[in-house]
This record gives C-alpha cells, sequence and structure tokens, in this order.
C-alpha cells in the first residue's frame, strides 16, 4: 500500500503530512475545543494502542482538534492516522467527556468525543512518525500510563476493552 491507504468511506490516499494550526478548530457555544479521538483496539479486544505524546513523552490515546471541513468521526480517524500511523475501524461511539484537569490562562478548556476502533493495519511509515512512538499496552497497563490524563482513562473505561 505505501504511503496511502483507504479509509472506511472508500476515499483514496491519506496524506503523509499532519494538519497544523486551529484555523478551522471548532469550539462549542461555551468556548470549549472539540477534540476528537479513538481507543483503537486489537480485533480480541486484549490491547489498547498507545502514542507517545509530543508534549509530555507520557502515552496518551490519538486524539486532537475536530476541524470544521470534516465530522467527528472522520477527524478522529485522521489523528488515528496521522499521530499513531493506523488504519482503523470504527466500532462505537463513547460517550463525551469533559476536560478534567483545571482550566489555565493560556489554555482553553475541551470536550472530548472517542470512538472505540478496531485497527485493521499499523503502517510503517506515517505523518509523525518521526516524533511519536506506539505500543501495545493491557488494559491495566494503559490505565496506568494514563495516570496523570483523567479524561483518557475515562474514554478507556468507557469502552469494551477486556479487563486483563
Amino acid at each position: 500500500m505505501g504511503g496511502s491507504a483507504s479509509n472506511s468511506n472508500g476515499s483514496s490516499s491519506r496524506s503523509m503530512h499532519s494538519r497544523v494550526g486551529r484555523n478551522n478548530q471548532r469550539y462549542n457555544s461555551g468556548g470549549e475545543r472539540l477534540v476528537a479521538g479513538v481507543v483503537p483496539l486489537t480485533a480480541d479486544q486484549n490491547y489498547v494502542l498507545l502514542i507517545q505524546s509530543t508534549r509530555r513523552k507520557g502515552w496518551v490515546l490519538p486524539k486532537g482538534g475536530w476541524e470544521s471541513d470534516e465530522t467527528c468521526e472522520e477527524a478522529a480517524q485522521r489523528e488515528a492516522w496521522e499521530e499513531g500511523g493506523i488504519s482503523i475501524q470504527v466500532d462505537y461511539t463513547l460517550p463525551k467527556i469533559e476536560e478534567k484537569r483545571a482550566a489555565k490562562p493560556s489554555k482553553e478548556r475541551a470536550i472530548y468525543h472517542f470512538y472505540q476502533a478496531t485497527v485493521l493495519k499499523e503502517h510503517a511509515d506515517w505523518p509523525e512518525k518521526h516524533k511519536r512512538e506506539r505500543k501495545w499496552f493491557t488494559y491495566s497497563q494503559a490505565r496506568a500510563a494514563l495516570e496523570a490524563r483523567p479524561e483518557l482513562q475515562a474514554a478507556l473505561d468507557a469502552s469494551t476493552m477486556n479487563r486483563l
């Protein structure tokens, strides 16, 4: 497949460049940033794929801004590709999650829209390969790795992942 892959809606190739900036970023009426993401699982639901955060070097779920030219599900699929280098099948919409961290004057609060997804393929090359690692975790390993991010733990907990 090289640098391109079909996504679930049958569109053709994916970009090898991540979107940057927030010109097309969606916000709700309360000024909260709308974020789309995935809980990417193996087909047997025994493992979840986490990616390395570029800011804190901890582990996170693939997620990012939901932009005005895409549906929430398309944004989640794009983030899975850009950050994790994975092709996914979206299985379920998970409950919305409000930002748990205290608001900082320099940072807006967020509302997270996560989807449970099955990983169909891990690609050898992807847009953020040079700045992120990816790794499979069991539920208990992932829960511990996400300890500093309660909103990401909430997404993991909402999934039907096997609790190993």
